[in-house]
């Protein structure tokens, strides 16, 4: 097995850099090919996330996919010194730990199972998942369920969301009165705006491209829905403003709020960018009346996430390294397999040439005895003939090796069945 896991992720490198490697939907079927089409790559699937890009191949070299990586970000040679490498085992211990929420940023969160089955669907939907590929992660969410169905470590899950509301408070005591903006209108958004009505948010304003799909998370709450070119018009009117978009360039810009800040007489506004890149232009941080934040800037809330569901991770590990030897065992006896069927089919080719001359011979009267003793002479002379030449010139050349391997596989009297 040649399956290799290169990439960046929260822990290797800060949001600026990992703003310069994104594949939105829209560019990664033609990266998916471009990758496939680096040498020796067999098979690719590519996930991005918010907190990690990784490429997923079989039979790539970690230089030739370090290099594609560099050249899609622009040529950033700063990437390469935050790619991580992981091969074999440990590339499928990796894969089964994303899945099950133990390499997130916040522990346990169920988000990025779905973002998982999604890369999958698109290397399917491209054709470049082939057996292997669809094996590891047919395991993979497999795994991902038997860690959450046997474990606690999803139990009352922090989202990032969530975790951006609790920052949110330490800048509002109480949302009642207070208006959110919230930007984009995807799983994120709607998991904000969720959390944000529990919490009692006085006013939602949810803008988007696309008003159906801001319609949607709008449905059954105290939600208005504005056109993102209507943004800035909107801005003055939000205390907190929670972005996450998959658009290139900022969806907030630096001079529309400045004049948002004039129009609210500087009344602080909590900004959190969830986006990667990111939506707000970062030289809003400077603003004297702007509390702005980045999905970096969660770690806290994150940390003691952590430390309350550390004992579950480790039950959770435990499953995991189960289920990587399981797997790494089955794909040894795959890997036979082509052997196992030449060996089958070699011995098969035999007994029906051998049954057929015996058959020849009692069509023809001979006796049965005879014919039968004939048969088992030749079929015990012809399916030992080429393993006992090949016994013979190993003992010749001092090779043991083979001899021993003969009596394991034979379980002769020279190794204990």
């Amino acid at each position: 097995m040649s399956l290799l896991v290169l990439g960046l992720n929260h822990r290797t490198a800060p949001v600026e850099v990992r703003e310069r490697i994104v594949f939105g939907a829209e560019r990664l079927p033609g990266a998916l090919a471009d990758l496939r089409g680096l040498p020796g790559v067999q098979e690719a699937l590519i996930v991005s996330t918010c907190n990690r890009t990784e490429v997923y191949a079989v039979g790539a070299t970690g230089e030739a996919v370090s290099g594609w990586l560099v050249a899609e970000s622009g040529g950033d040679a700063a990437l390469a010194d935050c790619l991580y490498r992981i091969e074999g085992p440990d590339a499928v211990r990796h894969a089964f730990s994303v899945a099950a929420g133990l390499d997130s940023m916040i522990l346990g969160e169920p988000q990025i199972l779905g973002q998982l089955k999604d890369a999958y669907r698109a290397a399917q939907q491209a054709g470049t998942a082939g057996s292997l590929l669809n094996r590891l992660f047919q395991n993979t969410f497999a795994v991902a369920k038997r860690v959450r169905t046997q474990t606690a470590i999803g139990a009352a899950a922090v989202s990032v969301a969530s975790a951006g509301i609790q920052l949110a408070r330490r800048v509002f005591a109480g949302f009642d009165r207070h208006t959110a903006l919230l930007v984009g209108a995807g799983e994120m958004i709607g998991l904000t705006a969720r959390h944000l009505h529990a919490q009692g948010i006085g006013r939602l304003i949810i803008a988007n491209r696309s008003t159906n799909r801001a319609e949607r998370i709008a449905e059954g709450l105290p939600a208005s829905v504005i056109r993102l070119d209507a943004l800035a018009v909107h801005l003055p009117q939000a205390d907190l403003v929670v972005s996450s978009t998959a658009r290139p360039g900022h969806v907030i810009l630096f001079e529309d709020v400045v004049r948002a800040l004039d129009e609210r007489r500087h009344r602080p506004m909590f900004m959190l960018d969830l986006a990667v890149p990111r939506d707000i232009d970062p030289r809003v941080a400077d603003l004297e009346d702007v509390y702005l934040y980045t999905i970096d800037d969660l770690r806290q809330v994150m940390d003691e996430n952590v430390k309350a569901r550390e004992a579950e991770a480790a039950v959770a590990r435990r499953l995991i390294e189960e289920d990587v030897t399981a797997f790494m065992a089955a794909l040894k006896v795959r890997d036979a397999a082509p052997a196992i069927r030449e060996l089958r089919g070699q011995a098969e080719a035999t007994r029906d040439a051998a049954l057929a001359e015996a058959r020849r011979q009692l069509a023809a009267g001979q006796p049965a005895d005879a014919v039968l003793e004939q048969l088992a002479t030749t079929l015990t002379s012809r399916l030992l003939h080429a393993p006992s030449a090949a016994l013979r010139e190993a003992a010749e050349a001092g090779d043991a090796t083979l001899a021993e391997a003969a009596a394991r596989l034979f379980r002769t009297g020279r190794e204990p069945p």
